[in-house]
């Protein structure tokens, strides 16, 4: 019964999602209502706040659903690589949707998305090569992520606005080389600084 539940609300969402995502292909999103939504789908009004608490609400599940997903599947610093492609290739598919989105949301909101949907999934990565330069520091880990997080997500907006002519493999290949060189570098320089301290004390 509990099963029955979950997917019978879990399509409900799709539903939603789905008029929303057709909506948003016509008009930015401030210009859009609830009641236009839930007519779309052939639903009561009422029934979208069982589910959501407004449409920015809708348009992060969306996002966590179809494309931050992509990401969660994958694991491994290596893996990680496929997940970005399938990434860039739902925003590609869902180009006028996202554009839509970047338009009509604050800068907050977009950070937000991506800073605590991705935080863990890029943090694993920068664990696992950070691993294998002997880097453990956790501060400096933690700043890494960080950066790598706001820079991917800087990449994807230049790319969605056609400021950046790049394939999402050349882009991903950048990405993944950028960040090796500067998790490694990170690692060098506190083995640097080690050493340095361990000569003068001696």
């Amino acid at each position: 019964m509990k099963n029955k539940s979950y997917e019978s609300s879990h399509a409900t969402k799709q539903a939603i999602c789905a008029a929303l995502k057709e909506l948003m292909a016509q008009k930015p999103l401030e210009r859009i209502t609830v009641s236009e939504i839930m007519d779309r789908c052939g639903m009561v009004r009422q029934h979208f706040y069982y589910h959501f608490e407004d449409i920015y609400d809708l348009v992060r599940w969306m996002f966590q659903e179809e494309a931050v997903s992509l990401l969660q599947r994958q694991e491994g610093a290596l893996l990680w690589q496929e997940g970005l492609l399938q990434l860039f290739q739902y925003l590609q598919e869902n180009r006028a949707v996202c554009l839509c989105a970047l338009h009509s949301l604050s800068r907050t909101h977009l950070k937000h998305f991506f800073h605590t949907d991705l935080y863990a999934i890029v943090g694993r990565t920068v664990a696992a090569i950070a691993g294998e330069a002997g880097c453990t520091d956790e501060d400096e880990l933690e700043l890494l992520t960080h950066f790598a997080i706001l820079s991917l997500a800087a990449v994807m907006e230049s790319w969605l606005l056609g400021e950046i002519d790049r394939t999402p493999e050349e882009l991903i290949a950048f990405a993944d080389r950028i960040l090796r060189n500067q998790v490694r570098g990170a690692a060098a320089a506190r083995q640097e600084e080690a050493v340095q301290k361990k000569e003068i004390s001696g």
